[in-house]
């Protein structure tokens, strides 16, 4: 796992290497075992690495035996072994056991082709010393970030937008459209970040960057939910195919441990990973002061059965505000939770630890139909048969089990909810249309100007149903609503804001063995029925891990992970750091937020009042965005340069002290 930067100029000009090691310097934390400097025609590229393979010969950049291609990455191929012994009985010869080095060779040997043989999690780049072409290319579902920008002549990359704004013509404004994005969808859409003239590189593309700019960027890998019939093995094959990516995903120099919520998905792959290693498994989780978002019980039965060495994080509302301005600095997003933070408390106990990798149970509500609303789209759909029954509605009240204590209200409140858009079934939205309206009412806390600068865009959803692929119409209701769940919250949230951020701040790298393509590529296969089976989530899941856990845990019902808002941010439990983020002069100041409708949203939020959901995403939205404009614009951190460990010039690595500081 590291950090990239580069720039490619396609003009001949050589990128001074000292800008990019100033780039490299904003993700000292994503890597802070060593620095590598590729400096070779228009290209520089630079890492900061995490060393978990090969820990003596694996610093980047790594080459083919020719010295042609040379490759950087952020991130794993955990298959590298068996890659490895297939190019060596092609011909190839190989100098470290790094799977970095890997890259070059299958690059070499396939081409493009190569990432369909990749099982990993990686953002990579790889220089064709005799074409001058930069490849760079993400994973299938965007585990790693990698993100984009074009300053003049100037092709620039990274793992994170900080340090793309290092560069001089780099603007330091947040863009309106990104924000309005994260305000409705929970993430950017890859066109956009949070900050003017910066955008991603898809998950699952790849893009060729030539002397006349980019060549081409395209698609490499799609998830499609496409059932097909399943004989009667299908759920050995799925605990097969679970327990290779577990044990793939413990590939390492390193010791590796796992989060452990005490729900199923973490409890199955932790339970995996304490039969495959030889040592006592690390677990790690949180614990939180307020009892209603406590897991607690949970994590200590399923500790007792495992007989795994436990770490438990404990957290309340000061912890919490005390992480947040640092997580939203690391998520470069706004935050409509603030689940993300104490996440970042998490990971520091693992890095305390002396562990730098963990395995996590992300993925798998995507994946297996996990989240109510995917319930919520089969209620739905199942009503808009007989829109005029009084019965079919009531089924909402066995997903909602948030409202038990006022049940008295809950069926008229849910029939009138469900109800807009009912027979709207044509929508390519229409599983996710209710949450993005819900989302999008944050929006009122935001400036007229900001809006109206991003009104001259399509709005959020629909430039993602402009996204979507042709093939998405042949899916089924439920994989149309499990593909846009992925494709926004997955991508764009858990596994940014919530999943890699919130552990690299830290040093510490996640793996996913749900997001494993051959386990995703099977959960696609499924009939529906063993998806969603009536209203039972994650049915083939949980009969596939059924005889590593107790039936309890097994056949728990999904407790969303969520931390608290509101003394969070507002009163004499709020931290320091984040109490005076909504007042009325620094609102004004910053221009970002609308301080009439920021008063309104902090009185709701006086002891006794009640609060919606909405407004507590629309207080977190507010004080993120706040926290996003004095990192990043008001008052912007420089980190210094990094000292590089490992030089390339033109083909050749740099020996002396002297060589290196000539480069610099």
């Amino acid at each position: 796992m590291c950090g990239l930067a580069g720039i490619y100029a396609g003009d001949g000009r050589r990128p001074p290497p000292s800008l990019v090691l100033e780039m490299v310097g904003e993700l000292r934390h994503r890597g802070p075992d060593g620095t590598g400097l590729l400096v070779d025609g228009g290209a520089v590229v630079a890492s900061a690495r995490l060393a978990t393979v090969d820990l003596e010969g694996g610093d980047q950049p790594l080459s083919d035996e020719r010295g042609r291609f040379w490759a950087m990455q952020n991130g794993e191929i955990y298959n590298y072994v068996e890659l490895r012994a297939e190019l060596r009985a092609l011909g190839h010869r190989f100098a470290t056991t790094s799977d970095t080095e890997v890259i070059a060779h299958a690059y070499d040997e396939w081409g493009v082709d190569c990432l369909r043989r990749f099982n990993g999690d990686f953002a990579i780049a790889v220089w064709d010393r005799d074409r001058g072409e930069l490849f760079l290319a993400r994973d299938r579902f965007g585990v790693r970030p990698l993100f984009l920008a074009e300053y003049g002549g100037d092709l620039c990359f990274a793992s994170e937008a900080k340090a793309l704004l290092r560069h001089p013509a780099a603007i330091r404004e947040l863009d309106p459209v990104g924000v309005v994005d994260a305000f409705t969808l929970w993430s950017t859409l890859p066109d956009r970040s949070s900050f003017a003239g910066i955008r991603q590189l898809p998950p699952a593309h790849y893009a060729l960057i030539g002397p006349e700019g980019v060549v081409v960027q395209q698609r490499w890998w799609d998830i499609e939910f496409v059932p097909q019939a399943a004989g009667s093995d299908v759920l050995d094959e799925l605990e097969a195919l679970l327990v290779d990516a577990t044990r793939l995903r413990l590939r390492a120099d390193v010791p590796v441990g796992a989060y452990l919520s005490g729900g199923l998905d973490s409890s199955a792959v932790a339970a995996i990973a304490a039969r495959e290693v030889e040592a006592e498994l690390l677990a790690f989780g949180l614990g939180f002061a307020d009892e209603r978002f406590d897991e607690t019980a949970s994590q200590e039965r399923i500790v007792s059965t495992l007989g795994v060495e436990f770490h438990r994080t404990l957290v309340d509302a000061r912890t919490i505000g005390r992480f947040l301005p640092d997580a939203v600095e690391l998520a470069e997003t706004p935050l409509l939770r603030t689940a993300p933070a104490p996440l970042l408390g998490l990971s520091a106990a693992v890095r305390a630890a002396g562990l730098h990798v963990v395995l996590t149970g992300e993925g798998a509500d995507e994946l297996f139909a996990g989240y109510d609303i995917f319930r919520e789209d089969k209620v739905r759909r199942f009503w808009a048969r007989d829109p005029t029954s009084r019965l079919r509605p009531l089924l909402f009240q066995r997903l909602n089990r948030f409202l038990a204590a006022d049940l008295s209200r809950a069926p008229e409140f849910l029939a009138g909810f469900y109800r807009r858009g009912l027979l709207e079934l044509d929508d390519p939205l229409y599983s996710h249309r209710l949450r993005f309206a819900n989302s999008a009412r944050c929006l009122r806390v935001l400036h007229p100007d900001l809006l109206r600068s991003a009104a001259e865009t399509s709005e959020p959803a629909e430039r993602l149903a402009g996204l979507l692929p042709a093939r998405f119409v042949e899916m089924s209701p439920l994989g149309r609503a499990q593909y846009l769940e992925i494709v926004t919250f997955l991508q764009g949230y858990l596994l940014h804001a919530q999943g890699d951020r919130m552990l690299m701040g830290n040093s510490v790298e996640g793996r996913f063995p749900y997001l494993d393509h051959r386990v995703a590529e099977l959960a696609a296969r499924l009939p529906d029925r063993l998806r969603l089976r009536g209203l039972e989530e994650k049915h083939a899941l949980r009969a596939a891990v059924s005889r590593y856990l107790p039936p309890e845990i097994c056949a728990r019902p999904k407790q969303p992970y969520r931390a608290p808002i509101g003394e969070v941010l507002i009163g004499p439990a709020a931290a320091e750091e984040v109490r005076g983020l909504l007042a009325e002069r620094p609102v004004k100041a910053a221009g970002l937020l609308d301080p009439s409708a920021v008063e309104r949203l902090v009185r709701k939020f006086e002891p006794g009042r009640p609060v919606s959901e909405t407004d507590e995403m629309a207080l977190v939205g507010a004080a993120s965005l706040m926290l996003l404009h004095e990192r990043f614009v008001a008052t912007p951190k420089r980190p210094s340069p990094l000292e590089p460990s490992r030089v390339v010039v033109d083909g050749e690595v740099a020996s002396t002290t002297t060589q290196v500081a000539e480069t610099v």
